[in-house]
């Protein structure tokens, strides 16, 4: 069940001009959180936005070990995202959540590879630190369009994961689309590895992803970004296609079948 609450804002870490990760203190949604879930907010009392809009949530912040609190990673491109990277410590925010399915988490037998493109990042840190702690092989492919568009690489070394960086325009790691070294990594992959791949970015980036999935055998996983109005399914804003058993089509809400969906059930062209 989900918890709407007007939660104090703790810190607003600004890593950039433009990217900001807030923190929130809401215990009982950090309690509940799963890896992949995301949360509705709104920073702001009036019109402008009217409604609250979707964030991934980036981390649980725990004292001593208890859910204090989580935190949304956010790049400041419109009003909600503007209000956010001017967010000030003590300041109250609507937030409403844990929302929607998680991400599958496996056992050791499975690697699992992260394939995130810029703020696609967000839903990974709570993949990767509770698959850290069940000895899962984990990494991470990460693209930019350059080096300020890539974030906490440190956090992610720490846990032991692998990373594969790549940027648009050189520079950092491997020129090119974060699709290249997955593509290379599939197709040396031994035989007999168990891979289960994860991806959170833009669509044609995740429909990239899924087609290599699909084509060197792997499970992928996609957690697929929409506009949503409420987050509950009462609004409609942010369906998605999946395949239907006759060969058509038919469209679910993203919100609540979603954001976390099979690669291999939608509709991708």
């Amino acid at each position: 069940m989900p918890f709407d609450i007007d939660a104090r804002v703790i810190e607003n870490r600004r890593l950039s001009s433009d990217y900001n990760v807030l923190s929130l203190e809401a215990p009982d949604i950090a309690g509940a959180t799963e890896p992949g879930q995301f949360v509705m907010v709104k920073p702001d009392r009036g019109i402008d936005p009217l409604l609250r809009r979707p964030f991934s949530v980036f981390e649980i912040l725990r004292d001593g070990g208890r859910p204090v609190g989580l935190s949304i990673l956010s790049k400041r491109v419109g009003v909600t995202t503007g209000q956010i990277f001017g967010a000030q410590a003590g300041q109250r925010v609507q937030c409403l959540g844990p929302l929607g399915r998680a991400f599958t988490l496996p056992g050791p037998a499975t690697e699992v590879w992260m394939v995130a493109g810029g703020v696609g990042l967000a839903p990974f840190w709570t993949v990767a630190e509770a698959l850290a702690g069940r000895g899962v092989t984990l990494t991470l492919f990460y693209g930019g369009r350059g080096d300020a568009d890539l974030l906490y690489l440190d956090y992610f070394e720490r846990l032991g994961v692998t990373l594969a960086v790549c940027t648009e325009d050189g520079s950092r790691g491997e020129r090119g689309r974060v699709t290249i070294p997955l593509e290379r990594a599939l197709a040396a992959r031994q035989a007999g590895t168990d891979v289960l791949v994860h991806a959170c970015g833009p669509d044609p980036m995740l429909a990239a992803v899924a087609r290599l999935a699909a084509r060197y055998g792997c499970r992928c996983e996609v957690s697929v970004e929409r506009v949503m109005g409420c987050g509950l399914g009462g609004c409609y804003s942010c369906v998605v296609p999946v395949k239907a058993a006759n060969g058509g089509f038919h469209h679910v809400r993203s919100c609540i079948s979603g954001p976390i969906f099979d690669a291999a059930t939608l509709v991708w062209d």
